[in-house]
């Protein structure tokens, strides 16, 4: 009855259960998942959960993971518990998210996350509303919010397990894997698909970009991952909705950009979304740089370091990644302004600038990692200044090894000198005495080394303008 007369005022109408799959239950002889490689947290706030009478499985990546033989980075979890029934079975947890409201369980620094089965966008009528998310009305939490666009703006609607499936992006991402009884779940032939290698949408994709647009990256992210083929019928639509990624709030796109980029794959990742006609969406300066040959070869090369590094276990700096994306096209401003005149730092300081306020306009970098990106930006002038002052500032900077290893990349892809690169290299390990010889090593092989000058000469109190100074000579680095 409340259904029917909200529905009237909305002017909808009630739309059908969206068909779901047949449920599946793999045993373990199928799916060879072994329990010991759960985490005692994950595992902890399953039985939990269910000896409380409730529902709980792993879901998500964490099974399709664990399916390909890989450690997964993160275990969800997902239940028929509300968040409010979730939160109180828990020491330490707290509720969040106001679009999807989600429960955080922690152990430590380690979290799990614990989501409500959902239920189908067709059960309950949805309120269509401007564009901007504060123009949503909750109506008790009852209905789902979509945008004119048809992007979910909220959806907090319980609904039962196969309804829940059926709202997940990817066949391989709808598998709810159950440690108590060692059984997976499948709705939608997600293990099929896991075997034959293959990335499917769960329902019409089209619609399902409408819902969140962010799906569009994720089919790039997760075939560069898993080295997954894409579903002939899931690529298909993707080249008439990039327009989508417009309507996206830049502070998610932004956290979807890194997760693209340290998936330990950022390169077939930039790939993938060259491919899909996606990087415009994105990084747009991307191109020209992939237009030139040196800018070529240096993003290319940070991008396979950064593999490289997490594929050591290592961790990967956004700033750092970043700052080389978008080097090229600084570099490429900075030389420019230099032709015009502008000094150096002062030249690099403007062009900086540019590039950070054009790449803004589709993607909002976070403030705290692009004051990191300036400053490894910043000291690629001062690195070339070896006189005392300038090279024992730069070595204390908090910055310097990030500057240095960026300075190693350009010297290995033709951006800078070799000799500059393997001068730093020795000198930062270098005792006293050994950095003063180096130092004054520098001094005679490159005398014209930005910011060494000779320092005017003092004329004595009324000494005449034609008579030579007797002040004492030397030289020092430019301010």
């Amino acid at each position: 009855m409340i259904r029917k007369l909200i529905t009237r005022l909305l002017g909808g109408k009630s739309q059908p259960s969206a068909p779901t799959g047949k449920r599946l239950e793999i045993p373990r002889a199928q799916h060879q998942i072994n329990v010991g490689q759960l985490p005692n947290s994950a595992l902890t706030v399953v039985r939990t959960l269910q000896q409380a009478g409730f529902e709980a499985y792993i879901v998500g990546g964490a099974v399709r993971d664990l399916l390909l033989g890989f450690k997964p980075k993160d275990f969800d979890v997902a239940t028929n518990a509300t968040p409010e029934q979730v939160k109180p079975l828990f020491r330490r947890a707290i509720l969040i998210g106001r679009r999807f409201r989600i429960v955080h369980v922690m152990f430590g620094r380690e979290i799990i996350e614990v989501s409500t089965f959902r239920a189908s966008m067709d059960t309950q009528p949805a309120a269509r509303v401007g564009g901007d998310e504060r123009n949503v009305r909750d109506l008790a939490g009852k209905l789902h919010a979509v945008d004119e666009s048809g992007r979910v703006l909220r959806d907090n609607v319980w609904g039962p397990q196969d309804q829940d499936a059926a709202r997940r992006d990817f066949t391989v991402n709808a598998l709810y894997y159950d440690p108590t009884r060692d059984i997976v779940v499948d709705y939608h032939h997600g293990l099929r698909d896991i075997k034959a290698r293959t990335l499917r949408m769960i329902g019409d994709p089209a619609t399902r970009y409408r819902e969140d647009p962010v799906r569009l990256l994720r089919v790039a992210r997760f075939a560069a991952k898993l080295g997954f083929a894409i579903d002939p019928a899931t690529r298909a639509p993707i080249a008439h909705h990039t327009a989508l990624l417009r309507n996206v709030p830049s502070a998610r796109l932004f956290d979807e950009t890194i997760k693209l980029l340290q998936t330990g794959h950022a390169l077939a990742s930039l790939e993938q979304l060259r491919n899909l006609g996606l990087h415009k969406g994105l990084l747009p300066l991307i191109d020209l740089a992939l237009n030139q040959p040196q800018g070529e070869a240096f993003v290319m090369a940070a991008l396979r370091d950064t593999d490289a590094r997490l594929a050591e276990g290592k961790t990967a700096s956004p700033s750092f990644l970043f700052a080389c994306l978008l080097w090229p096209q600084v570099n490429s401003h900075w030389a420019a302004l230099q032709t015009e005149g502008v000094p150096a730092i002062a030249a690099l300081d403007q062009a900086a600038d540019e590039v950070l306020s054009a790449q803004a306009e589709r993607l909002a970098i976070q403030r705290r990692i692009a004051v990191d990106m300036r400053e490894i930006w910043s000291l690629q002038p001062r690195l070339a200044r070896r006189t005392p002052r300038y090279a024992y500032s730069v070595l204390e900077h908090p910055r310097f090894r990030a500057a240095y290893d960026f300075l190693l990349l350009r010297a290995r892809t033709g951006g800078a000198d070799p000799d500059l690169a393997s001068w730093w290299s020795h000198f930062q390990d270098a005792d006293e005495t050994e950095r003063a010889a180096l130092i004054e090593q520098a001094a005679r092989t490159n005398p014209a080394e930005p910011g060494k000058r000779k320092r005017r000469k003092r004329k004595k109190p009324g000494a005449s303008q034609t008579e030579p100074s007797t002040g004492g000579g030397g030289s020092a680095s430019s301010q």
